[in-house]
């Protein structure tokens, strides 16, 4: 199996599977002499971790981060980093009925095509319990980021058809106040009205033995001008990149997005502006990136979630043999991924900016 790696310079590549003995991260690339804080990165891993709230998966993972290898002293070596969470939580028999089966929605049909055989617990590798070691690997991203003053945070704008619309195109990002409001709720969004109402559209769902989908919006600001490639090495190209590697994630847009297909250019267009001698433009329907490079403002992009494909209902599906069969979802699973995706998208996000802040070097004397 290939294609387990994201990023050039800094590269992360995953491992396990979610009924395995555990998942993890190799980072290599990262520089030598970064402090690392192994808190801050399972401060992101309890963000993701299952069992935070009645309206996430019950399965009780502490998701406890071991450093192996890559960090002396507390500071990178320079040699790879690698990370390590124990699958401490499984309850293998909870999929014994799926032995053979294709779940609608799934990848169990696509896996058996391709490589002949598949780990049916848990959906294997494919679960999305292999993106906390996604989780892990950004949050040592987010570190190399912070000495640079650059930030990341992600929020929930919506959940099924209840949304909130963040100003981004034509106001600076609130950051603080957003990140304060989305962290004292469950559902991780910026205004508190429309938590209420996502929760209980998911709440909802969950009554029904049903799921529901929506929308993260992602803001990395402050951040420099110059980050990206002409190209196909484009920022927003390797951030959709990244994105569209998430499970559930069916759709990406940056700065203005499909809304700006309705748009006249004489209404699109930044103009640049120079205040206290920094060019910079009045508004912000290019998402803070132009010819696939940053230009100063900061960026902004959405991420489409679709609803969990495991359904507490019965639903209709074949088995190996093509036999018609029904079947229903059992253990635990979230009726709404978007809460614990939050950190995953900015997880990811974060290996793409270091990635593309180390290859900036290269650029100029």
């Amino acid at each position: 199996m290939a294609s387990n790696s994201l990023g050039q310079l800094f590269r992360v590549t995953t491992f396990g599977e979610s009924h395995g003995p555990g998942i993890g991260a190799v980072i290599d690339g990262c520089p030598a002499g970064l402090p690392i804080s192994q808190e801050v990165i399972q401060r992101d891993l309890n963000r993701r971790r299952p069992g935070q709230s009645a309206l996430t998966s019950p399965r009780q993972e502490p998701d406890q981060v071991r450093i192996l290898s890559g960090v002396f002293e507390g500071r990178t070596t320079g040699s790879p980093l690698a990370l390590f969470i124990a699958n401490e939580d499984v309850r293998s028999s909870d999929y014994d009925h799926l032995q053979g089966a294709f779940r609608p929605s799934h990848a169990d049909f696509t896996y058996e095509i391709k490589y002949g055989l598949r780990d049916h617990r848990g959906g294997g590798r494919a679960s999305a319990r292999a993106t906390a070691a996604l989780v892990a690997a950004g949050a040592v991203a987010k570190q190399l980021l912070a000495t640079y003053e650059l930030r990341i945070a992600a929020f929930v704008t919506q959940v099924g058809s209840e949304a909130v619309i963040l100003p981004l195109a034509t106001e600076s990002p609130r950051l603080e106040e957003w990140i304060a409001v989305a962290e004292s709720n469950p559902v991780r969004c910026p205004d508190v009205e429309a938590a209420s109402r996502m929760m209980a559209v998911i709440e909802q769902a969950h009554d029904a033995g049903d799921t529901v989908g929506g929308i993260i919006t992602c803001v990395i600001d402050p951040c420099p001008a110059g980050l990206g490639e002409p190209l196909f090495g484009k920022l927003q190209a390797d951030l959709a990149h990244a994105m569209l590697c998430i499970n559930a994630v069916h759709g990406f847009e940056y700065g203005s997005g499909f809304t700006g297909a309705a748009m006249h250019g004489s209404q699109h267009n930044d103009l640049f502006v120079s205040e206290e001698g920094s060019i910079r433009t009045a508004t912000n329907y290019s998402g803070g990136i132009q010819g696939g490079i940053t230009n100063g403002m900061p960026v902004y992009f959405r991420v489409a979630f679709k609803p969990v494909a495991t359904l507490m209902q019965q639903q209709q599906s074949v088995n190996q043999q093509g036999e018609v069969i029904e079947l229903k979802g059992q253990g635990r699973h979230d009726p709404c991924v978007l809460p614990r995706a939050v950190p995953i998208v900015e997880a990811a996000a974060a290996i793409v900016m270091a990635d593309h802040l180390l290859r900036s070097r290269t650029a100029r004397l």
